[in-house]
């Protein structure tokens, strides 16, 4: 069987066949394919590269941005948690009781902002725990 391919730019590929015979190419025109598909191949990176520049690069502060934003979320639930126990524990008198249970419930409010974070989804969303309005 007969391979008639051919490129999708409308150069010949080196399976096609011409009137039944397989075509030659010189060193000349395989070294022009080359220069072709290399030049082909650097506008390809360039536009990748383009596409790729808003993201964060590998010397940028952006890693440790999000990094401190997630500690700082699970710092904040514990911290807040405490605070609430150690109120109730004053205002009734249940010392250490109400410390322990909201020291724990900041834990896991914390855990559950540092998962919510590092899944992408807003904490704002309702996603993980089915509150709110479907995304």
């Amino acid at each position: 069987m007969k391979d008639r391919s051919r490129a999708t730019d409308g150069s010949m590929t080196d399976n096609e066949e011409n009137d039944g015979e397989r075509v030659q190419r010189s060193p000349e025109e395989w070294a022009a394919e080359r220069a072709r598909l290399a030049a082909k191949l650097d506008r390809h990176r360039r536009e990748q590269d383009a596409a790729r520049g808003a993201e964060a690069k590998p010397g940028s502060m952006q890693g440790m941005a999000a990094g401190l934003k997630i500690a700082s979320e699970f710092i904040a639930g514990v911290v807040v948690g405490a605070v609430i126990g150690y109120g109730i524990d004053q205002f009734f008198g249940t010392r250490p009781f109400g410390l322990i249970a909201f020291l724990l419930l900041g834990f896991a409010a914390g855990v559950l902002n540092v998962i919510r974070s590092a899944s992408g989804n807003g904490a704002g969303k309702g996603s993980d725990t089915g509150i709110g309005p479907p995304n």
